[in-house]
This record gives C-alpha cells, structure tokens and sequence, in this order.
C-alpha cells in the first residue's frame, strides 16, 4: 500500500487506515485478529483507536495483540482522549489533567511506553484551549507522544489551533485533523478542509463509507447484523438512511456497475484520492469486509464518474 505524509510532518501513514471503534465490543479478539493480519498483509500501517471506545475495551484488545500479530515497530499507533462513556451519555473534558491522565491510561491498555499520533477526540468550550494544546505539548516533550492532532472540530476552530500552535514558540505543530467526510458528508470541504490545507494540517476522514450506508448494504432494509441493527449504532446510522442518502447510494452503485468495482469501492476510491486527504479510516465488521475495501490499492475513479458523483453528492 502506498505510504502519503500526514500533512507537512515527517510521519508517513498507509493511505488507508484501520479503525477500531467497534474492537472490543461488537468486535471480539478473534474477528480483530484476523482484520489486524489482512491489514498488515496488505501494507497498512495506520492503526487508529481512542480511549474512548469501548471505554479503554478497543485499546485493551489492541494492546493485547501488538508483538504477537504485529510488531510495534510496523504499525503508526494513533489514539484519543477527551471523550468518556459515562451512564446516560458522553463526557467532553479536554482539561490538561484529564488528557494527560487519559493518556497514561491509554499507554498501560496498549502496553506502550509511547503512540505516534496523539489526538484531541473533541473542542469543549469550557476549557481554554490554550491549556488543552498545553497538554499535546507536554506529551511531545515527555516522550510519550511523537506527533498530536486534533478530532472533530469545526474549520475556524482547526484554524485557532493549528494557528496558536505555530505562532507560539515551542509548541508542537499540529500534524492532522481528523474529521467525518464522505460522498454523504461533504460539509469538512466548506472550511475544515481548506484550512488543514493552508496550515499543513493532512485530513483523516472517519466514516468514509457514511457510516456504511455507501455500501449499499441498506438498500432494500436493514441487515439483521448491520451496525443499523445494533442497539449500540441504530442512531449513528440512520441520519444517512433519508431519501437524500438513498439518491446518492443509487448514484455510487450505478457507477460501480458501470466500472465493474463494487459500491464499497467506488466510495473509498473518491474519498480517498480527494484533494487535502491522508488517509480515510475505515472501520469493517468482518475481515471479509476489511479485505474489500484494502483492494482498492490499484483503483482510481475516472473524472467523468467524479464529475457525477460530485454533481449528485453537492449541497
């Protein structure tokens, strides 16, 4: 798999990365296992988690299979802090202490004494985000982190950040932005996008197959085993099964029977190769799933297929 820096940083990643939101709880070690093998067979490198999935679950199951199925040293290991599960909903808090606390954490579940990419999960407002950036640049300096980002934030908040962070000496440069994007979700192209690109800031788009939905798999219902019928997922599902969502599904399977891929393929392709794009993070229920969407290495949507794909998918 090819390898693309993570913006204007040193840190080179696999073009597609490996999500592991669901590991730990929908996904157990086995199913991890053998995505984590077809991964690395493949040549991906980009292994990405936070501690809040799961609560530390997908970061324990992780840990437990560095050095056996992989070495350390082949994978870029990137987390997150700053979300918590807690009964009755989500906890924000990206204080310096509970950041700096949740990463110690972080590297006792992985089993570490370091991650190479270190990320805020989230922008709360009630922290000022000089002393939330304080806590990336302690973690840099304390060895326990190589390169930090940020994770869901809007484009003037991305812009503030990477901002303070290169004007103020002795920072440490933000490296990525994490953010959703896909054929279902294309508002990170109104600022998230063009300020990661003026500030040097490469682009990790999460849910780069809408949450699933661009695999087509909705197209005549829901799955007994899609993540829409899972208690924990219906909601992050269904805001892409509209009449809109619908349009641009048929759209993308219509191109994927022309081009002969699948509508899988036909979605990674255009995210991935989009312009300010890393590496898109796919998350995959199976390995057989996995396996679809790493073929994609020698694919490339033509321009005519873009060009209606844009014209379907554009606000």
């Amino acid at each position: 798999m090819q390898l693309r820096s993570v913006g204007t940083t040193g840190l080179k990643v696999s073009r597609l990365g490996l999500g592991a939101m669901t590991w730990g709880r929908d996904t157990d070690e086995h199913e991890a296992r053998d995505q984590l093998i077809a991964f690395a067979e493949a040549g991906g490198t980009l292994l990405d988690t936070a501690a809040g999935y799961g609560n530390g679950a997908s970061e324990e199951l992780i840990g437990s299979l560095l050095g056996d199925v992989v070495a350390r040293d082949e994978v870029v290991l990137a987390t997150k802090a700053g979300i918590s599960a807690r009964s009755g909903g989500r906890e924000y808090n990206t204080s310096r202490g509970h950041l700096l606390t949740t990463l110690d954490a972080s590297l006792a579940r992985l089993g570490v004494d370091h991650v190479d990419l270190w990320q805020v999960h989230i922008w709360a407002d009630d922290t000022p985000l000089e002393e939330t950036l304080s806590a990336l640049d302690q973690a840099v300096s304390s060895g326990r982190v190589s390169y930090v980002g940020v994770s869901n934030y809007s484009g003037w908040q991305t812009a503030q950040a990477a901002t303070w962070q290169r004007a103020v000496p002795g920072r440490t440069p933000l490296a990525c932005t994490q953010v959703e994007y896909s054929l279902l979700n294309r508002s990170a192209e109104q600022e998230v996008i063009p300020a990661s690109t003026a500030l040097g800031l490469g682009v990790l788009p999460w849910s780069p197959l809408g949450r699933g939905v661009l695999t087509g798999k909705y197209r005549t219902g829901t799955p007994s085993d899609s993540r829409a019928a899972s208690p924990h997922f219906s909601g992050f599902v269904e805001p892409y099964l509209t009449d809109r969502g619908r349009g641009i599904v048929e759209a993308v399977a219509r191109a994927a029977d022309g081009l002969g891929w699948s509508p899988l393929e036909v979605a990674l392709a255009w995210v991935r190769d989009r312009p300010g794009v890393t590496a898109p993070i796919v998350g995959a229920r199976t390995a057989a799933q996995l396996r679809g969407a790493l073929g994609i290495e020698e694919l490339v949507v033509p321009p005519e297929i873009n060009d209606a794909l844009d014209d379907v998918s554009g606000d």
